[in-house]
């Protein structure tokens, strides 16, 4: 199971902070639980009202993260989905979304919680999603992902 080993990611008072969450559209029910984890995860650290971006796809997550840190937030949340076809879409988009999130996080030095879902069958996908009857939280894991990444740079 991909969860074994998580780190401990206490929750603590980010009120503080600006966190966006920037959502992909496809699949619906997979990014209705990615997005109720990530709320989830926000209100245990006191982040009442992110600002929450909504984009087509899971491709176009990093031109809008990147936006949103040039908008001065502190921390951005990306969700999205890929499922595995029979055409090697899946890699190219499984390849840019993670490298254009990648490079938003180093180029603006803004934590960027990835919660992009790569995934051969759409039930690994709900698996993943945070959903009753799913074994991991995706949604939630990425949004503690980047306020501990935060906290951590605030030493």
């Amino acid at each position: 199971m991909s969860g074994h080993g998580a780190p401990d990611t206490t929750a603590y008072d980010a009120s503080d902070l600006r966190v966006a969450v920037v959502a992909a559209s496809w699949h619906t029910e997979v990014m209705d639980g990615l997005l109720d984890g990530a709320h989830r995860a926000l209100a245990e650290h006191r982040v009442s009202e992110p600002t929450v971006v909504r984009v087509p796809g899971t491709f176009e997550l990093p031109v809008a993260a990147a936006a949103l840190a040039q908008r001065g937030f502190d921390a951005i949340v990306a969700l999205g989905v890929v499922v595995r076809g029979g055409t090697p879409h899946f890699d190219y988009v499984c390849s840019a979304a993670t490298d254009g999130l990648t490079r938003v996080a180093v180029d603006h030095a803004v934590p960027v919680g990835f919660g992009v879902l790569t995934c051969d069958t759409d039930e690994q996908a709900l698996d993943r999603a945070g959903l009753p009857g799913s074994s991991e939280d995706k949604g939630h894991e990425a949004a503690s992902a980047a306020l501990a990444t935060v906290r951590a740079l605030r030493v």
